[in-house]
């Protein structure tokens, strides 16, 4: 499955991705450098994508393609490298509606680009398309699903309840309301996005990074379809826990998970994805927890997760293969 070529461990499979999120595009840049990108076919979250000032914007979409062609902003982990903000200043300045969601000036060159070819009745997998190969990305980059779906959720705020966008609960709100209720709107009637389906058959690999479970990787096992045949390749499908020690490395995992009745630690997470997980692999401060993870048939790596660079994303993706 592997071999060395020049001091450089390559491993020849098909890998399948299901992401969404910061820690998923750290992974995705291990990923790429273990399997040659061409091999790498990434399922991404669409779910939080929304409509502002008039533009589509998927910022799961985006968000995987910046990490994949290195344009990422690593610091703010969102974002493009070297954006600035004037166009976005201006529409505060002008009190304009949805002005709350920050669109870099470099960004915002996308989101024209990507509502031009919907406008011309393009689908958001042709878009995505062609927007990766603008960025030079060798991986295949597909949305979950070419029809609308949205995470919502119910929150309770002063009392009173109100229905927000993920977007307005989580940019807007800054997180701040208390969540009730979570639904995937529109998930029901959706189709998997051509391809999918095809991909998900024909991997020898089916990865979930380390997304959340609830807002990044739910709406997508949540498209029809998709969820059972990940669940048929189960000996195939190896994951990466988002929570360490407790606590997500990053977003607001902790405080959807309770919503969905999931515990949050690596184990709470693991027995979320029982159905459709074969292997998980948790982070050192989590050791103790591996034997209550493999009670569930799960086999069980314990490594370093945390993704300070390209290395140890590459280290962790070397982990997560060795799993098969």
């Amino acid at each position: 499955m592997c071999h060395v070529p020049g001091g450089r461990r390559l491993c020849r499979v098909k890998v399948v991705a299901l992401a969404g999120g910061v820690g998923a595009g750290k992974f995705l840049r291990g990923l790429v450098r273990v399997v040659p990108p061409g091999d790498v076919t990434v399922i991404v979250n669409t779910a939080d994508d929304i409509r502002l000032h008039g533009l589509h914007v998927s910022p799961d979409v985006d968000s995987v393609t910046y990490w994949l062609a290195g344009e990422a902003d690593r610091e703010r982990g969102w974002g493009r490298a070297g954006e600035t903000w004037r166009t976005i200043e201006e529409l505060r300045r002008l009190d304009a509606e949805g002005a709350w969601f920050s669109l870099g000036d470099v960004d915002l060159a996308v989101h024209l680009y990507r509502t031009g070819l919907l406008d011309k009745k393009a689908t958001l997998t042709e878009a995505t398309a062609r927007i990766a190969a603008g960025y030079g990305v060798a991986a295949r980059i597909l949305p979950m699903t070419d029809d609308p779906v949205a995470t919502r959720l119910e929150v309770v705020r002063l009392g009173r309840s109100f229905d927000l966008h993920f977007q307005e609960y989580w940019v807007q709100g800054e997180g701040r309301d208390e969540v009730k209720a979570i639904r995937y709107e529109g998930a029901e009637s959706a189709r998997p996005a051509p391809g999918v389906l095809e991909a998900l058959e024909a991997a020898d690999a089916v990865v979930l990074p380390p997304s959340n479970p609830i807002a990044s990787i739910g709406p997508i096992l949540a498209v029809p379809g998709i969820r059972e045949r990940v669940a048929a390749r189960r000996d195939r499908v190896v994951g990466v826990s988002g929570i360490v020690g407790g606590a997500p490395l990053a977003g607001m995992a902790d405080r959807l998970l309770p919503v969905a009745g999931v515990e949050v630690s690596a184990a709470g997470v693991a027995g979320h994805y029982r159905d459709i997980l074969g292997g998980w692999v948790i982070d050192r401060a989590d050791e103790e927890l591996r034997s209550r993870i493999e009670e569930m048939g799960i086999r069980v790596a314990v490594t370093d997760t945390i993704m300070s660079d390209d290395a140890k994303a590459t280290a962790l993706a070397h982990t997560v293969l060795s799993l098969l």
